[in-house]
């Protein structure tokens, strides 16, 4: 099974460096950027039920994981003008990285919560691992000595502490939150890449998030998936 690893490297800036230079000079990998899925009817920013039952039983993603996933979404529509995040794009990052929510026999709950807790390997420098020292006192991940991806999104404690967000709007701010996650996901995607309905931008955004053509062509392919579902 795949270790959980995706900001990591982004955290420090350090995936941003390895792409290198001037975006518009940028080589990009040969990867198409996924369908864009349209958004579902939504009223003040909560989904239609019955859009998500049966969306949910098309995608085979758990129906309060797609309401994250969809919702984040729906409200960046609004908030961020000229970045256009498909949700099924946030889809694909969260299948890659937890399988939505259900890596390691975890699930996420009827608040949205990962029950147990996803955390993922301690980032310590072993082999194909960066080594990012304890950033949180074990706050978020538990670990004391070495920083681990945590939630559904897989966020490490210093990029969630820059990009955490309150998706529930229950005041708080929760990695293990698929609310939270995804807002705080598609945020940094969108601060990432810009336009994320442009070849560039999207690749950008899913390289920033992992600097890989594997990784972006599995989010891709998945995202794909879900579009196709979907209709």
């Amino acid at each position: 099974m795949r270790r959980p690893l995706a900001l990591a490297l982004a955290a420090l800036g350090l995936t941003v460096a390895a792409c290198g230079g001037d975006d518009e000079q940028r080589p990009l990998p040969d990867v198409d950027p996924p369908v864009a899925a349209e958004l579902p009817p939504s009223e003040d920013g909560v989904v239609d039920d019955e859009w998500l039952d049966e969306t949910s039983e098309a995608t085979q993603i758990p129906r309060r994981v797609l309401q994250g996933y969809v919702g984040a979404a729906v409200r960046l529509a609004t908030e961020l003008e000229g970045c256009t995040l498909p949700w099924n794009t946030l889809a694909g990052i969260g299948r890659v990285e937890s399988i939505h929510g259900e890596i390691n026999g975890s699930s996420i709950d009827d608040g949205g919560v990962a029950r147990p807790d996803i955390v993922g390997i301690p980032l310590d420098g072993s082999a194909g691992v960066q080594a990012i020292e304890d950033t949180d006192d074990g706050r978020l991940d538990g670990d004391t000595e070495w920083d681990r991806a945590v939630g559904p999104m897989q966020f490490i404690p210093q990029t969630w502490e820059r990009w955490g967000a309150d998706g529930g709007g229950d005041g708080g701010r929760n990695p293990q939150n698929i609310d939270d996650a995804a807002l705080a996901a598609g945020r940094y995607l969108c601060d990432a890449g810009g336009e994320l309905d442009t070849r560039r931008g999207w690749l950008t955004a899913v390289l920033t998030y992992n600097n890989s053509a594997a990784y972006a062509a599995e989010v891709a392919g998945h995202a794909n998936e879900h579009a196709e579902a979907a209709q």
